[in-house]
């Protein structure tokens, strides 16, 4: 009988043995010039990776807060959340630039009738095609069978006319920056 535990530890270390040499004569290992690399690793690895030289497996690995182009400061993204706050929502992406709305129905509509609106934000300047309004009316039946479509009516582009309006009331109700202000200095 063979001791299999002295060959697996004849094969790891053979193994190893190989693959230390297999590494270093493959030139992965190059001395570099200190004074001609930059000595702070997110500015080689930026370089790196703009001259084609290196990717980034998942993002680095490292938590990032995000980058929020719509984020509450918008004036189309708060308009929109003030319109549409008479319903519940079910999506509200910052990021992604899109608000959904939950089914909801009003003492307007006919029993089981239910509304849903989707507005996408296709740029955050105030501009109407900046904004993209989809409504979907859901129609069920006695038997709680449903039919979902897309409502082909005026209210979608009511609905980003008072967006586009609120908006641009916002805009007009915040102060403007001063680029050339300077803070004052006081004196002790």
């Amino acid at each position: 009988m063979t001791n299999k535990p002295q060959i697996f530890k004849f094969l790891i270390g053979t193994l190893s043995i190989f693959f230390i040499f297999f590494i270093s004569g493959c030139g992965v290992y190059k001395p570099v010039d200190a004074r001609k690399v930059d000595p702070n690793v997110s500015e080689r690895v930026k370089k790196n990776i703009e001259e084609g030289k290196g990717f980034r497996v998942m993002r680095g690995l490292k938590k990032s807060s995000g980058t929020f182009e719509f984020a509450s400061s918008n004036e189309m993204w708060r308009a929109s959340i003030d319109l549409l706050d008479f319903t519940p929502f079910s999506n509200v992406d910052y990021s992604g630039g899109i608000i959904i709305t939950d089914w909801f129905s009003d003492e307007n509509s006919k029993e089981n009738e239910y509304l849903k609106i989707t507005v996408k934000f296709l740029s955050n300047e105030i501009r109407s095609d900046g904004l993209d309004i989809l409504v979907h009316k859901k129609t069920c039946n006695v038997s709680n069978k449903c039919k979902i479509t897309k409502l082909d009516s005026t209210l979608p582009g009511e609905i980003k006319l008072a967006i586009l309006k609120e908006a641009s009331k916002l805009k007009a109700a915040k102060p403007e920056k001063d680029e050339d202000y300077t803070m004052p200095t006081f004196k002790d």
